[in-house]
């Protein structure tokens, strides 16, 4: 028999340091209004100088945890999606793994950039899936802070550090993951990126003096990225699962930039979605944006047991998850709460 797998717990963390669109504009040559009008972002978490993105991920696992229900030792896999890991190896889940207890799980990193919280989703539902049960632990986590070039407008102004995290256990006969669509364009590659660093172009004193280690991004084919492949893949996804646009209640995308998700949930057919918005607080999280947003909207008591949730992530490679959910997780515990972030704004 056939176990349904779905999220029974999540949790986030978001570093005390607040910056403004303010304090950030001066640099980018651009002022905080501006910001704001492009992108909706009006503030974002900079994580402090002793942390890095296993720090992060690590309190937000435990934050799930703790709403799970669960302990450390009931983990059998750690799966963090970050496109910042600690170093380039080992694994920044191992790490994870190490600082939370999970002395009996798995732990491997998976780097789909923004897209990669839905990549680690369904990984780890295929991995509980193959052994029958049991619990996983899954996590977005970014630390983009670091390899921001604060005098480059395209990304400067757009990027946030934080995490989030949600527990896969089995769920009753009909809830959870309701199916999940991957796919990616590598044609269109060289949009998003960190040049140097990796075998192609080792870092050396020359690519650091060249700034080849910051993050660039080239913002207008991004869009019409988002705006040609992401509603297609939506339908695909409610086609490949039998569900009808009309009964999706809660739309989670990417928090890449504000005003081009209104755009994206204009161009989506799902007349009974609520669009739940974080960006405006937190800026672009990278793989956490999309963890993030969904644990806000739960404490919030937006999701309610049944719900349909959709979560959509698009990003560097270029790649796309779309992922379908049941609702499952039980109301949040007070004690479970991530007190340094407010809710997610909602929106029909």
């Amino acid at each position: 028999m056939t176990t349904d797998i779905g999220i029974i717990g999540t949790g986030s963390y978001l570093p005390d340091r607040l910056v403004t669109n303010a304090e950030i504009a001066p640099a980018a040559g651009v002022d905080a209004a501006w910001i704001e009008r492009k992108t909706g972002i009006r503030e974002r978490r900079r994580a402090a100088p002793g942390q890095a993105t296993s720090n992060l991920a690590a309190i937000a696992a435990d934050r799930a945890l703790l709403a799970a229900g669960l302990s450390p030792d009931d983990v059998d896999h750690v799966v963090v999606a970050t496109s910042t890991p600690d170093h380039p190896q080992p694994a920044t889940a191992s790490l994870v793994q190490h600082l939370i207890g999970a002395r009996s799980a798995s732990a491997a990193d998976v780097n789909a950039v923004c897209s990669g919280f839905v990549y680690a989703l369904a990984m780890a539902e295929g991995l509980l899936h193959a052994r029958g049960g049991g619990h996983a632990l899954v996590i977005g986590a970014d630390i983009y802070s670091r390899i921001l070039d604060p005098r480059d407008r395209k990304t400067a102004i757009l990027f946030g550090d934080g995490a989030g995290a949600v527990v896969l256990g089995a769920v009753p006969a009909g809830g959870g993951v309701i199916g999940t669509r991957l796919r990616g364009h590598g044609d269109g590659h060289e949009l998003i990126g960190v040049r140097a660093g990796g075998s192609r172009l080792p870092a050396s004193v020359r690519s650091v003096l060249d700034g080849e280690h910051f993050f660039r991004m080239d913002g207008r084919g991004v869009r019409e990225f988002v705006n040609g492949h992401v509603p297609g893949a939506i339908t695909a996804a409610l086609r490949d699962s039998g569900m009808p646009a009309g009964a999706v209640d809660h739309f989670v995308p990417h928090q890449a930039n504000g005003v081009m998700l209104r755009e994206l949930a204009g161009a989506v057919d799902l007349p009974n979605a609520r669009l739940h918005l974080t960006v405006g607080e937190f800026g672009n999280t990278g793989a956490a944006s999309v963890p993030i947003t969904l644990d806000a909207a739960h404490r919030s008591g937006a999701l309610r047991a049944g719900d349909v949730v959709l979560l959509a992530g698009f990003g560097g490679g270029m790649n796309l998850g779309v992922s379908l959910c049941r609702w499952t997780a039980m109301p949040p515990r007070p004690e479970a709460g991530a007190e340094n972030h407010a809710g997610a704004l909602s929106h029909r």
